[in-house]
């Protein structure tokens, strides 16, 4: 697919919350597609990201085409970037690699001193997050805060997490520690 020059990656405004319920269904769709590893999120969840200033979306034009969002954990000792996703006809072009990056961006200039973590079953997502310099790590590294690990029980996989008392699940934990001597 040959994309224009009119693609824009952007933190997320006042003016975007009419894209929550339409961000919702792409998550929603692309886990069905997937079967794997994409919790559920409800369109307010989403405009209270928005309202934060703690969103990245991405468009052609006037059409979203992607989205990703922070959220902070542990008064602001973790910070993970979640939610991304790509409109299916944008995949392979190194859009998800832009929003990440503008949320990566986001995320060390609002709390420089957090650990930024993610939770993936998908390659190209941990590729990115490898890149941006991430390393894979247990979950005993990630945060240990319930509300977050809540979060994933809109996930298919959830029992499986549940079951091993948060030590595993499909989704590889990557982390990204801004002490560590051998970050990118």
């Amino acid at each position: 697919m040959e994309i224009e020059q009119k693609l824009s990656v952007i933190i997320a405004g006042l003016r975007h919350y009419e894209y929550a319920q339409e961000i919702c269904d792409m998550i929603e769709s692309a886990a069905k597609i997937r079967g794997t590893g994409i919790a559920k999120r409800e369109a307010l969840y989403i405009v209270q990201k928005i309202q934060e200033g703690k969103a990245i979306i991405a468009f052609d034009q006037d059409k979203v085409i992607g989205f990703c969002y922070i959220e902070t954990w542990e008064h602001g000792k973790y910070v993970a970037n979640s939610g991304l996703i790509v409109d299916p006809d944008y995949r392979a072009v190194g859009l998800a690699k832009m929003i990440k990056a503008k949320a990566f961006e986001l995320s060390r200039k609002r709390y420089p001193e957090a650990k930024i973590f993610g939770l993936t079953t998908s390659l190209p997502v941990m590729k990115i997050n490898s890149e941006l310099g991430y390393r894979p790590v247990t979950f005993s590294e990630l945060t240990t805060d319930d509300t977050f690990w809540k979060g994933c029980s809109g996930c298919v996989n959830y029992d499986i997490l549940q079951r091993t008392n948060r030590k595993m699940c499909l989704c590889t934990g990557m982390l990204y520690d801004p002490n560590k001597k051998d970050k990118k």
